[in-house]
């Protein structure tokens, strides 16, 4: 594998038509339509030639009677067009990022996003109608469509004069058949709330207009990238609005959520890796990927695992019994954001409270006092289902420590930048003596890598498993030459991590590895950006180009942006998520920094 020429930087004004260019780019069956700050998910169910539309939200307490949130059944099912006479009609579909068409032989319907709650389908003019099943206790027709009450609140409402309106039970839904006389902008639109109150009003032109403009000044604020990425790059972006939603209970602020589909809540370092991509578009949006978990920092200085609207997460009792948390790349990442903005207030806000998350980590994350902390908790990792924590917890990983010295190495420059010189001397002190007690503690000179440790009654244990963590300590940029050397040779060889797309989550070589199982083998973008960086900072440039190429190519190569990826074929593996955040984000990072000749 060799990297290409580096790329020149694009000219400012050499912009693709974004709508004609991501023109069908998303497959509606496993990828839905959405909006930024909507929780509605619009799928096509191809079988029945109709829609359906799910709600993107958790809800514990509705487990028991609608299911996981992952698999609940829609609130609206079988959402298609009809004639006057209520004859469904076949339709060609076409997709955008800021509207769905569907054409029939009356003509084409539209759909769009109103409102984050409120779906509008525009009719072609004539006898025309919709039909779907809406999910509800209770319901009735009105003079201008329908409501209904239950889970989730639904109204249907047209400014078209109706023919026939009729909304009938069957069994736990209720069958609505409504037939109009369609003029010149006429529409229907679909309220799904939680609230009591509908937003019933219709501006169907106005809606149309407002999408296509708040899309298109998205991608304009994106900076320009070399047009060989322009395709994943401005997908990318899409779903960097798409996956927004709106602050609710303990979502304090606008936040991208890992996957729509799949993952509903803030986790914290998807937040981080979120925050890379925001930091060239908006501000505000960036900086709050940080203020979420800082809103609920725990008094003893722990950010929790996750943010969900009903609650936070910081503690679990699967699989075992221990505070959650993620690794801490906080301050990394909120000093590329500075570095990129320059807004000293940020910093000045957010220096305090990640200064007691770092301290957290020494204190209450390091039970022997050997100055080299732990997991407790295999989620705390992000690496959840790593054979790493198969023998159990807790596990001194050498990643935590390596996240640790950067961690403190950012800290440094916030304190440089706010003027606290003797805490920036301090924080860089620290960072430098956690590097030979890196060495130390974990290292094997004859393996040549950074073996995991479980701390037990009679010693340390090493965890004989060779993972992309193991090679973490290479980020440092500190290390001696020939420790540096022995772990680029590990991660060049085609056997263990140099696949023919690197790098796989568990080496190839290694009897764990598994090459379809979450972090068992699998690749993930996320740390193959890490690792450019690391092979950047480690003196090895043109490695670190190569593994840029070929993680740009990986993603490029696949329609949607997935979770993990496999390192032989490049596919993603059935069960890996759609339409996954820190992929986007991580693409469109690595696109802007070659396109720059940054790396």
């Amino acid at each position: 594998m060799t990297a290409r020429e580096p790329a020149a930087p694009p000219d400012s004004e050499e912009r693709p038509d974004y709508f004609a260019l991501l023109r069908d780019r998303y497959d509606l069956t496993a990828v839905p339509f959405t909006d930024r700050a909507s929780r509605l998910l619009l799928f096509l169910d191809p079988d029945r030639k109709a829609f359906h539309v799910r709600v993107s939200e958790r809800w514990p307490r509705l487990d028991y009677v609608e299911g996981d949130y992952r698999t609940r059944r829609p609130i609206v099912r079988d959402l298609r067009p009809t004639d006057g006479d209520g004859r469904p009609l076949p339709f060609t579909l076409t997709s955008f990022p800021h509207r769905v068409e569907l054409l029939t032989e009356r003509g084409p319907f539209a759909m769009v996003f109103a409102d984050p709650e409120v779906l509008l389908i525009t009719m072609p003019p004539g006898r025309v109608g919709v039909q779907c099943l809406v999910r509800a206790e209770h319901g009735a027709a009105d003079r201008r469509g329908a409501h209904f009450r239950g889970v989730r609140n639904v109204a249907l409402t047209t400014n078209a004069r109706l023919l026939s309106n009729a909304v009938e039970p069957q069994g736990v839904h209720y069958r609505v058949d409504l037939r109009v006389d369609a003029g010149t902008d006429a529409a229907v639109s679909l309220n799904i709330t939680p609230r009591l109150g509908f937003n019933r009003g219709l501006h169907p032109q106005a809606a149309l207009a407002e999408s296509e403009h708040q899309w298109r000044r998205w991608f304009e604020a994106a900076p320009p990238v070399h047009p060989r990425y322009h395709l994943p790059y401005y997908y990318a972006w899409w779903i960097m609005r798409a996956g927004l939603v709106s602050s609710r209970y303990y979502l304090t602020r606008e936040a991208m959520v890992p996957s729509k589909v799949r993952y509903v809540g803030v986790w914290q370092w998807d937040a981080f890796f979120h925050a890379l991509a925001y930091r060239y578009v908006d501000l505000r949006l960036a900086s709050d990927q940080f203020r979420i978990f800082i809103d609920h920092q725990r008094p003893d200085g722990m950010l929790p695992d996750a943010v969900y609207d009903e609650g936070v997460i910081d503690h679990l009792a699967y699989p075992v019994d221990a505070p959650v948390t993620k690794p801490p790349m906080a301050a990394w990442a909120a000093w590329k954001v500075y570095q990129t903005t320059g807004d000293l207030d940020f910093l000045a806000e957010i220096y305090a409270p990640l200064v007691r998350w770092n301290e957290w980590w020494f204190t209450h994350a390091d039970d022997d006092r050997d100055g080299i902390a732990q997991y407790s908790h295999p989620f705390s990792s992000g690496f959840d289902d790593s054979p790493l924590w198969d023998a159990g917890m807790p596990v001194e990983s050498p990643d935590l420590s390596t996240y640790l010295c950067l961690h403190m190495e950012a800290l440094a420059g916030m304190a440089e930048a706010l003027g606290e010189t003797e805490d920036a001397a301090r924080f860089r002190a620290r960072a430098d003596d956690l590097v030979p007690r890196m060495i130390e503690h974990f290292y094997d000179p004859q393996a040549g890598v950074f073996w995991a440790m479980r701390p037990t009654d009679e010693g340390h244990r090493r965890v004989e498993v060779l993972t992309s963590l193991n090679l973490f300590p290479l980020w440092t940029g500190r290390l001696p030459p020939a420790v540096t050397q022995r772990l680029v040779d590990h991660l060049t060889n085609p056997e263990a991590f140099w696949t023919r797309f690197p790098i796989p989550s568990v080496a190839r070589s290694d009897p764990a590895f598994n090459p379809t199982q979450m972090w068992r083998g699998p690749v993930w973008v996320n740390i193959n950006y890490l690792f450019v960086e690391a092979l950047q900072r480690a003196g090895f440039p043109d490695l670190a180009r190569q593994l840029c190429d070929s993680t740009l190519d990986l993603v490029a190569g696949s329609a949607d942006m997935r979770e993990y990826y496999h390192p032989e074929t490049g596919q993603p593996p059935p069960q890996a998520a759609p339409c996954q955040g820190w992929t986007a984000a991580s693409f469109i990072d690595l696109a802007i920094r070659r396109s720059r000749g940054e790396v």
